[in-house]
């Protein structure tokens, strides 16, 4: 009897491990390893589309990336966390007197507030959800998102439309000023986005000493 009762108890036991394990619940159990990746800078393209209120004028130009990490499930493809800051001042475009007026107060005010950010918070199917940070203001935002497997890593790609006037940009909007006639600029403007993502170098084992010799071995 002793003996049947033991080996229940082992079972069950066994069993209930096997069932936490999957929710890295055992003892000593380890969870699954998630992956890092960081922006290849030099390969990711960032592009901007601005629109006149009245008419078919949209200028365009580009951005370029300051940093992105990112990690993914286990699956080394749904993102679990992301952080991508763009670097404002490369703010650029065809029209030098209207990249010099984006950059200043009136919009972006690069020089006082060098870069925008955005933390991803959740990811479901195509679509991404996080904290987008423009001039120091921060608000919750939606970015379509599609990711791609690549032979190094992933890629990003999609269109963000964003309303400037949520993050206090206002100037010759038209739900804010009246009687602007062709000076009025819309809302809002896309960054259409291509980020490259390469997988992290994992950092080298420390080094231990050897107290006896005063050396180091790996």
């Amino acid at each position: 009897m002793k003996k049947l009762v033991l080996l229940l108890a082992l079972l069950m036991g066994g069993a209930s491990c096997s069932l936490a394990a999957s929710r890295l619940a055992c003892a000593g159990a380890e969870p699954l390893a998630t992956r890092t990746y960081t922006a290849d800078v030099g390969a990711s393209r960032l592009t901007w589309t601005g629109h006149a209120a009245v008419g078919a004028y949209a200028p365009t130009g580009t951005l370029r990336l300051q940093s992105a990490t990112l990690t993914t499930a286990p699956d080394g493809r749904t993102p679990r966390t992301a952080r991508v800051v763009v670097a404002m001042p490369t703010l650029a475009g065809e029209n030098v007197d209207l990249v010099a007026h984006l950059r200043n107060a009136d919009f972006f005010d690069v020089e006082k507030f060098p870069t925008a950010t955005f933390e991803l918070t959740g990811f479901r199917g195509d679509s991404a959800t996080g904290r987008l940070t423009i001039k120091g203001v921060t608000r919750p935002v939606t970015l379509p998102v599609k990711v791609e497997t690549t032979a190094t890593g992933l890629r990003l790609r999609g269109t963000a439309s964003v309303d400037r006037t949520r993050f206090g940009i206002r100037y010759n909007s038209p739900d804010f000023f009246a009687d602007l006639g062709d000076y009025a600029i819309r809302n809002d403007f896309q960054v259409a986005f291509d980020v490259v993502l390469r997988v992290a170098p994992t950092a080298a084992p420390l080094k231990k000493s050897n107290p006896s010799s005063g050396r180091t071995k790996a």
